[in-house]
């Protein structure tokens, strides 16, 4: 009986090390067929990497190249794009506003690849419950805008960030007003 117990615990041990063992897939980059001269009508071969897919409706906007290499970190660094500003206790856009949203429409629809956050801030009057939600307007309010203007809507993020990351850190009018703003990040290439 020993024997017997002493063999089944080697072949279990047998089988389960032949199970473990790995076996190496082929080479995903095998060599590919030369190119032939020999026209034909049949479709080309599908492209090798998601990259090369080409859509199908091309965009008739070029990105811009010198922007389109930078990092994102770079990038909203030295942003291309302009805050928009608001009015006290307000969502609404003026016409100084409403150009420079079309401004950044245009950097968008050149960059076709861009996924952009807006962000609604406030200055530091108010509760924060209250700010919170008069950002949200104000970032929705831009995405709005942005998608009146062709932007598709799945580019465009909005967030509020109420009073807590003001451009001034003073406590006047002027610092309130550089405060009430709706700012462009660039999330996504």
């Amino acid at each position: 009986m020993r024997r017997f117990t002493i063999l089944l615990v080697f072949i279990a041990l047998v089988a389960v090390t032949a199970c473990a063992r790995r076996v190496t897939p082929p080479s995903t980059t095998a060599a590919q067929p030369a190119p032939t001269s020999v026209t034909s009508d049949a479709p080309p071969p599908p492209p090798e990497r998601v990259e090369d897919v080409v859509p199908l409706e091309a965009p008739a906007i070029v990105a811009d190249g010198a922007l389109t290499a930078r990092s994102l970190d770079d990038l909203n660094r030295d942003s291309p794009f302009k805050p928009i500003f608001f009015p006290l206790d307000s969502a609404e856009m003026d016409e100084a506003g409403r150009r420079v949203a079309a401004a950044n429409g245009d950097i968008m629809k050149r960059n076709t690849t861009w996924v952009v956050t807006v962000e609604g801030h406030c200055d530091e009057r108010g509760t924060a419950e209250y700010n919170l939600a008069l950002g949200e307007r104000r970032a929705v309010s831009v995405r709005a805008y942005l998608v009146s203007l062709g932007i598709p809507a799945a580019r465009i993020r909005s967030v509020s960030y109420g009073k807590e990351f003001p451009f001034d850190s003073g406590h006047n009018e002027e610092a309130w007003t550089r405060n009430r703003r709706a700012h462009f990040v660039v999330t996504s290439k």
